[in-house]
């Protein structure tokens, strides 16, 4: 599965920090059903060299998605990516979807996309998962 995910990334010139564009492509990825809990992920030094950079920018990469719940590092056996995570309290819930909202609007503002075309999108997008 994994060589799936090689073969998808991509980096642009936009001004997007590098590890930043990784981390929403592999999240996009994630939130596409692309990548499933328990698939493996390409290792740290493959997604390197597939893309001609840095290893500590990878390794700063999955460590954000560790941080996120979104995939596992364990030590001597790779990368996967995490089960879901429990249910949380309506409270943490609004205050992750606030975190979430201010990162797409500030990664907006960097792309300079206007914020009301990037909701109207989501909407879309949601609406097409129905």
């Amino acid at each position: 599965m994994h060589t799936d995910l090689l073969k998808s990334l991509r980096l642009d010139s936009s001004g997007v920090p590098i590890y930043v564009q990784l981390r929403d492509q592999i999240l996009r990825q994630l939130g596409a059903g692309v990548l499933v809990p328990g698939d493996q992920m390409p290792t740290m030094r493959e997604v390197a060299v597939a893309l001609k950079i840095d290893l500590n920018t990878v390794r700063h990469t999955y460590d954000e998605l560790e941080r996120m719940g979104a995939i596992a590092l364990i030590r001597g056996r790779g990368s996967f990516v995490a089960q879901p995570p429990p249910a949380i309290s309506v409270r943490a819930q609004a205050m992750q979807i606030d975190s979430l909202a201010k990162q797409a609007l500030a990664t907006a503002a960097a792309a300079g996309i206007d914020p009301v075309a990037l909701a109207d999108r989501i909407k879309a997008l949601v609406k097409q998962k129905e």
